[in-house]
């Protein structure tokens, strides 16, 4: 019966206004930003009084979580690091020096004199000079110093080192248990900071997280460029107290084994001799401010910890007489001469600084140390005025795309498209709703993806409505109808959708950056989707049925794709299809071979220049403005788009990775930059992109690995879901989809980048929506008709959902298309790959993917195993 509980009301309609209560602060972004930031000041310590004014504009009581606009829609930097965790080893290693030394002196009646050797590799080697024989039991008083490994599960139970002994040498290396626990300690000391870093320069919503083993994104938005934010974090401030061997002229003097020469920072020519080990490092500062010394000079005094302070009072202590070394990243700041024991852990660095040049010390210092190197692979800026031409590009075309959908669902459904309607605004409120509560990030492939959404959440309904018109010619009443077009439509629904969604979750583990942005969107929309379709729209109705009792229901639509009834025989030129496709992927094949695809610099490495200029863009002038620099191959093109007014004239420049190893330097770009200024006084530079040989290899070998994984995920599913057969022809028809995709931008030299495998991924979940619907109908009717052959039952099959797969097609075409053409040039590419898959993927559902099933055969008798479906799990009810 047609009835839904209260309690199952008032759940719904609760779940709908909680969602979009948390989605309504992002309808007053700008208001709700600047009471969040008064609201982050008031908790800093700031006075409440000062603020007032911005605390009042949004009240306490409502939730204030936004979407956080990605830097493709705010401008700022994004920089992709590697930590250099190899150059941990050797400071580890060497530090454990002096205990060693100290160690075999005093065994020095029974081991003799040692002395450190030279060695280039991570490792301590120490030879007894007079009593070789003595080594094995030296090493064994050095295997007395080993700790247990920490920070690592791999490792308990393990040593920190390895002691080894060659001829009369003793060799100690940290271990692999210990290696392993320093990569994960440096990774999250440098992941921290940098964050205390960034924070201290008061940046709104950076990103800063570790991706993979020994890397860390950095995204902050409002910054000026990548090489600002690399200014800022990738300075190291690594402070050491170093004793003082000797002072000399001379930078090529032997330093000796075990010590460093280093500059003077102030002195020219003037070099120090310095012990390696430090005494105490800036690892152990708990403080350090900008201050003044005796005589009013800039200085910054300093704070040590308990540790810190007892080591560097005990050094001071024993050593009042002797020079000691203040060095800062690989330079002597000074070396003043102890003059007292020095207790209580504090003290002043002076130098020749101006106050600037003491503040930022002072923040970089109590930021700490990078206790490594970074290698940045990848480097992108976005000016503010792009992603603010972003941002109103998809607001329009989310607008037209929404205007259209809602007006294409009336005319074809009526009352039921009205319902459709207001479970979509639903759905895109409720999406808002859920970025907020998780704090995500919304980039402009995301908007792609709500805007997808927005085309697709109607697919649910379309496959709901067309089973309830099924439904009122053989049941009795309209309410039934509904509950079995409901009933039924379930089953293809839930498999629909969760094809897709798996493709999400696999474009969101091996996706990064934008592609991530969109897999979230995606996958969001797909949940937020089903629970409209299958709860909100079906309680809508049911509540309009309560009042109105109409006899029937979707009769007589105004909008037909295709008549009521229709018996095409699909099969009837099945070879003319197949031809079709076969030449069309051997064209496909035939063009990537010849002339391979236009890759993007993220698949490909080196740099991307954005310009815009009031004047027209002049292909040979700035060709000839860069043409002396040196840069062998540069691609540059004008960007065209109807967006663009008189005075955006848009240029890309594209200059390629110098070589197989070295990205395009920040001086480069900066020349590239120059060279073009001069030619075009106006010019202006809206983003910067450079992706690292390195980085870019990886990324191609990820993508492929995405849409492998795609494939078999699905294959796996249908085959649990179906039977083997069915998962044969899905997996065929999505290879199908995605060689003439791949094809066609072979063919057209379309840039293929990184959003474009999003799209291929997505084009996998859409084509596979379209095919599972399909065979869902033939699972059906291979039970209702068991005597009819399958080729008719195919037949049957897919004439029953062409309305559904039309509607479907032409109402997600309609989003993408205003997508592509009000979007901006930014993801057109990433648009029409869409636009083609899903052309592609319905011709594919319909003739390819159910002819391979008419080949492949299947059982007629559902209700027994049968061993060719090679699974029990077949036909899972989901």
């Amino acid at each position: 019966m047609l009835q839904i509980d209260l309690w199952k009301r008032i759940a719904i309609w609760g779940l709908v206004a909680l969602g979009l209560l948390l989605a309504l602060p992002n309808g007053f972004y700008s208001r709700v930003e600047q009471h969040n930031d008064a609201a982050a000041a008031v908790e800093a310590g700031a006075d409440p009084s000062s603020v007032a004014e911005d605390l009042a504009l949004w009240p306490s009581w409502m939730p204030s979580s936004l979407v956080n606009l990605g830097l493709d829609l705010r401008g700022g930097a994004h920089l992709l690091a590697e930590v250099q965790v190899e150059d941990v080893y050797q400071a580890r290693i060497e530090g454990m020096w002096p205990e060693v030394r100290d160690l075999l002196r005093e065994e020095r009646d029974r081991v003799g004199p040692i002395r450190l050797q030279p060695t280039e590799a991570p490792e301590l080697r120490v030879r007894l000079v007079e009593r070789p024989e003595m080594t094995e039991e030296a090493a064994s008083l050095v295997r007395g110093l080993a700790r247990p490994v920490t920070d690592t599960i791999t490792g308990v139970g393990d040593s920190d080192i390895e002691v080894t002994t060659e001829q009369a040498e003793i060799i100690i290396r940290l271990s692999e248990a210990e290696r392993r626990a320093t990569d994960d300690r440096t990774v999250r000391q440098a992941l921290e900071i940098i964050r205390r870093r960034i924070d201290e320069v008061g940046t709104r919503e950076p990103t800063i997280q570790r991706q993979g083993a020994d890397r860390i994104l950095i995204q902050v938005p409002g910054i000026g460029s990548a090489g600002e934010l690399k200014e800022l974090i990738g300075t190291t401030a690594q402070l050491t107290f170093q004793p003082v061997i000797s002072r000399t002229s001379n930078a090529d003097e032997r330093a000796g084994v075990g010590n460093e020469i280093l500059p003077s920072l102030d002195e020219q020519g003037v070099f120090y001799i310095l012990e390696r080990a430090p005494v105490v490092t800036g690892e152990e500062l708990v403080d350090a401010q900008p201050d003044f010394d005796q005589n009013g000079r800039p200085a910054v005094s300093f704070r040590f910890n308990p540790t810190g302070a007892r080591k560097f009072g005990d050094y001071t202590a024993e050593n009042i007489g002797n020079p000691f070394a203040i060095v800062l990243d690989g330079e002597v700041i000074s070396a003043p001469v102890i003059q007292s024991h020095i207790p209580g852990g504090s003290g002043i660095i002076t130098g020749n600084f101006t106050v600037e040049d003491s503040t930022n010390l002072a923040v970089l210092l109590r930021a700490g140390a990078l206790p490594a190197g970074l290698d940045f692979l990848e480097e992108r800026t976005v000016g503010p005025e792009l992603g603010a031409d972003s941002i109103e590009a998809g607001k329009i075309a989310c607008i037209v795309a929404f205007v259209l959908v809602l007006a294409y669902m009336l005319a074809s459904y009526g009352t039921f498209g009205l319902f459709a309607n207001i479970a979509l605004i639903i759905n895109v409120g409720l999406i808002f709703g859920l970025l907020s509560l998780i704090g995500a990030t919304l980039t402009l492939p995301g908007i792609a993806g709500i805007v997808l959404t927005i085309g697709m959440a109607v697919d649910a309904n379309v496959l709901v409505f067309e089973r309830i018109k099924e439904e009122m010619k053989t049941a009795k009443g309209a309410a039934r109808a509904i509950e079995l077009g409901y009933e039924k439509a379930m089953s293809a629904i839930v498999d629909a959708n969760i094809t897709t969604f798996l493709t999400a979750l696999i474009l969101y583990a091996m996706g990064s950056g934008p592609v991530r942005g969109f897999a979230i969107t995606l996958g969001l929309g797909i949940i937020t989707s089903v629970f409209t379709a299958l709860f909100v729209t079906r309680l809508i109705a049911v509540m309009w049925f309560e009042r109105k009792r109409p006899k029937s229901v979707l009769q007589g639509r105004a909008l037909r794709l295709v008549p009521q009834e229709t018996s095409i025989d699909f099969f009837s030129r099945w070879k003319l299809w197949l031809g079709i496709s076969g030449v069309m992927i051997l064209v496909a094949l035939g063009s990537f071979g010849l002339q391979g695809l236009n890759f993007g610099i993220d698949f490909k490495g080196g740099t991307t220049i954005r310009t815009q200029s009031a004047e027209p863009v002049d292909v040979g002038q700035y060709r000839d403005a860069v043409g002396d620099l040196g840069l062998g191959d540069i691609s540059i093109t004008q960007v065209f788009d109807p967006t663009f007014g008189p005075d955006e004239n848009v240029a890309m420049i594209r200059i390629q990775a110098q070589d197989d190893t070295e990205s395009v330097t920040p001086e480069v770009i900066a020349e590239v930059e120059a060279a073009l200024q001069s030619a075009v006084p106006d010019i202006e530079f809206t983003s910067v992109e450079s992706v690292g040989p390195k980085v870019s290899g990886e990324l191609i070998q990820a993508a492929i690995i995405a849409v492998a994984l795609a494939i078999g995920a699905v294959l796996v599913y249908i085959w649990l879901r179906f039977e083997w057969q069915f998962a044969v022809g899905a997996v065929i028809a999505l290879v199908h989809d995605v060689a003439l995709t791949v094809g066609i931008f072979s063919e057209l030299q379309i840039q293929f980048d990184l959003a474009i495998i999003a799209a291929l991924l997505t084009i996998v979940g859409y084509s596979l929506n379209d095919t599972v619907v399909v065979f869902d109908r033939v699972r059906e009717n291979l039970r209702k008709y068991k005597q009819k052959p399958l080729r008719e039952v195919l037949n049957i099959s897919i004439n029953e959902t062409l309305s559904r797969t039309m509607m479907t097609s032409v109402t997600t075409l309609l989003a993408l298309f205003a997508l592509y053409f009000l979007g901006g040039d930014v993801i057109r590419g990433f648009v029409f790959a869409m636009i083609w898959g899903v052309i592609v993927g319905t011709y594919s559902s319909i003739f390819v993917a159910s002819t391979v099933l008419m080949w492949l055969g299947v059982k007629r008798d559902w209700s027994k195993p049968d061993a060719n479906a090679g699974t029990q799990f077949a036909n899972v009810d989901a």
